[in-house]
């Protein structure tokens, strides 16, 4: 037999190894992200840095004559020096805090001049990437604010390249030996600070189920529990819609009487409500007096911002599962003169009119922005 027994064995015996087996492959399905609670996710989440940024140092001018044979007195050839680099602010989409910011960022230095008229090359600029809706400020007063995805600040500009001796070649002064160094780049502090940029934002006292809401419309998955501060830092969900459209919604910090005055987590997330082009006012309809929270999370906005509580809104009952809910909700609705949802973000009922209402908000934005030559925040 012109077989031999071990080829034959091999070939009958499975693979030790094999890419392509699915009993043999590796599992490459990809690994589910490490699920951080919100007290750890304040540790990412950093919406102020104070940033030292220094431009680029120019090069040198070159100093230099020529000189060949035949032509020994040829004259000065020393190059200038390159420009040194800037440091850019960049708004980015991808970034959702200033965490990744270090506090301190220089550009890159110019190169010297050459001989031969070589000029030294100019410096690459050192682009910090920064989320949009970033102020930058200098001391005390806004210098940039990045609203755009892709929008551009130069923070620091880089120094000028020196000039070389040929630069100062002259009928009076035939062989120069004077060249300048490079100037330093340009030096600041600034303060960096977030607001984040949402179309709509969750207002409400907490423990009034805006986390619960935000889960329920979208896919982010902000903390939930049955203690109030749950959510410790600001969280953006995205609704999407059949037409590809999609709306952001943002889950505010709870809010409490005195947030204007900095109690409780105060105006460090009431700042996060000023970029929101309209408002949803989470109300728990399960308390006693429920408009009572709708008439001081109103006061509290126009008390940090005038004309923030006159933004486009609805009004939002939660919790309307409970009994005492389905009580308040008519003694609501005769309080308020805003059209109020009345939904459960924990069953679901009633959310394909929030979903509807949130549309028309957002589409009433769209037009509004657009007649006035404006180009609508889009994500």
């Amino acid at each position: 037999s012109p077989w031999k027994p071990g080829l034959l064995l091999l070939l009958l015996s499975p693979p030790a190894f094999s890419t392509t087996c699915v009993r043999c492959a590796k599992d490459r399905r990809r690994r589910q992200k490490r699920a951080i609670s919100e007290r750890q996710l304040t540790r990412y989440f950093v919406d102020q840095r104070r940033v030292r940024v220094v431009g680029g140092q120019g090069g040198g001018g070159g100093h230099s004559f020529h000189s060949e044979p035949r032509k020994v007195f040829g004259g000065p050839d020393g190059g200038n020096g390159g420009d040194g680099g800037h440091v850019i602010f960049k708004a980015d989409q991808q970034m959702k805090s200033l965490s990744s910011v270090f506090p301190f960022y220089q550009g890159f230095h110019g190169e010297r001049g050459g001989s031969k008229n070589c000029y030294g090359a100019n410096g690459a600029h050192m682009y910090v990437k920064v989320p949009v809706g970033t102020l930058v400020k200098e001391d005390g007063k806004v210098v940039a604010d990045l609203t755009q995805h892709g929008e551009e600040y130069i923070a620091a500009y880089g120094g000028a390249g020196g000039k070389g001796n040929r630069f100062f070649l002259s009928n009076e002064n035939r062989a120069p030996k004077l060249f300048t160094p490079g100037e330093p780049g340009q030096e600041r502090v600034l303060h960096l600070e977030l607001k984040t940029t949402a179309h709509a934002g969750l207002v409400g006292f907490p423990n009034a189920g805006k986390s619960s809401l935000l889960r329920a419309i979208s896919q982010a998955k902000p903390a939930v529990a049955a203690y109030p501060f749950t959510t410790l830092n600001p969280h953006v969900g995205i609704v999407h819609y059949q037409d590809y459209e999609q709306v952001a919604v943002a889950d505010i910090p709870g809010l409490i009487k005195g947030a204007h005055q900095n109690r409780g987590l105060g105006t460090a997330f009431l700042k996060h409500i000023e970029r929101c082009r309209f408002l949803l006012y989470v109300v728990d309809l399960s308390v006693p007096q429920p408009w009572i929270q709708l008439q001081d999370l109103k006061y509290e906005l126009e008390a940090y911002g005038k004309g923030l509580s006159g933004r486009p809104g609805v009004v939002i009952g939660n919790k309307v599962d409970l009994a005492q809910s389905r009580i308040n909700l008519p003694l609501l609705r005769e309080q308020v003169a805003e059209r109020v949802i009345a939904l459960s973000a924990l069953t679901g009922d009633n959310l394909e009119e929030l979903l509807l209402h949130l549309r028309e908000l957002y589409d009433t934005y769209v037009k509004t922005e657009q007649s006035r030559g404006q180009s609508p925040v889009k994500w």
